[in-house]
């Protein structure tokens, strides 16, 4: 089982980024899929989830209407696509996945926000 995310970097405030997460070794449609951010010194939270279908999704309230989690089946790909980007954006993030007690991380991603 691999999930391999991409896509990170240093952007400035009010910027974009979109991360990806490249899934294999396991049934990638039939997982709900989630991104979370980890910031120094804070505990790891949950940021948008997506179901297998992708016809529901989820965002913390940090950063609804800026953040969107969609996913490509076909390709056994998840998204974030992160626009208008805070410095308390800044984090470490990380691609799950998740279906009853199976549950898989990637390894992360770093996402830097400042001037």
């Amino acid at each position: 089982v691999q999930l391999v995310e991409s896509g990170g970097g240093l952007v400035q405030p009010g910027g974009s980024l979109r991360l990806s997460c490249a899934a294999s070794g396991f049934t990638f449609s039939q997982f709900f899929m989630s991104w979370y951010r980890q910031a120094p010194g804070k505990e790891r939270e949950l940021v948008a989830r997506i179901d297998s279908a992708g016809s529901s999704t989820n965002y913390a309230e940090s950063v609804k209407g800026r953040f969107t989690i969609s996913r490509d089946n076909g390709k056994n790909t998840v998204y974030l696509q992160m626009n208008s980007l805070k410095a308390e954006d800044t984090a470490v993030y990380y691609c799950d996945a998740a279906l009853g007690r199976y549950h898989y991380w990637g390894q992360g991603t770093q996402v830097t926000v400042s001037s």
